[in-house]
């Protein structure tokens, strides 16, 4: 080599020395490009919108209930509720069961009156989300459809809101 540092034996490209230092570089960028676009080939696809929560029937006490063997309509003097509620479905739409709506018939007034036994269809329905609880539905709709006698002077078909919040009462 002279002292200029330049070495005047023309060396071919194909020396061991090159082919390593080549090999090195080609190594070091394959290794950059492989790097670079894995975390975009190894990121996942978006997620599924979630489907609807299996939904719940909110009892008189702002409870949440799922497949209750009983449930009471008549909030204010428990004059009427379901009972021997068999589930045959429950699920993110509806829930369908079979049982007997228990009427207090009120005669000569309710206190005094006797509860009658009617065997009834159930369907709740109409799943929204409960306010104040993230991620729950509740059935907002509850279809009686009696299946024999009906008491007086309620229809053989009837749907009730089952919507008990009450108002947020903060200033």
């Amino acid at each position: 080599m002279d002292p200029s540092g330049d070495d005047p034996t023309p060396r071919s490209p194909h020396t061991p020395t090159r082919l390593r230092a080549r090999t090195a570089i080609l190594l070091s960028t394959a290794t950059a490009l492989i790097a670079t676009a894995a975390p975009a080939s190894a990121t996942p696809p978006p997620a599924a919108p979630t489907p609807n929560p299996t939904p719940v029937v909110v009892d008189c006490f702002n409870k949440p209930q799922t497949r209750p063997d009983e449930y009471l309509l008549a909030c204010g003097d428990g004059n009427n509720r379901l009972i021997n509620l068999h589930w045959n479905t429950w699920n993110h739409k509806t829930a369908t069961a079979t049982g007997t709506d228990m009427i207090n018939d009120c005669r000569p007034y309710c206190a005094a009156g006797h509860f009658h036994p009617y065997p009834v269809t159930v369907t709740l329905s109409h799943p929204q989300p409960w306010p104040n609880h993230p991620g729950t539905h509740r059935y907002t709709t509850i279809r009686l459809l009696y299946t024999h006698t009906t008491p007086t002077p309620t229809p053989k078909d009837v749907t009730y809101q089952l919507v008990y919040d009450t108002p947020n009462t903060t200033p």
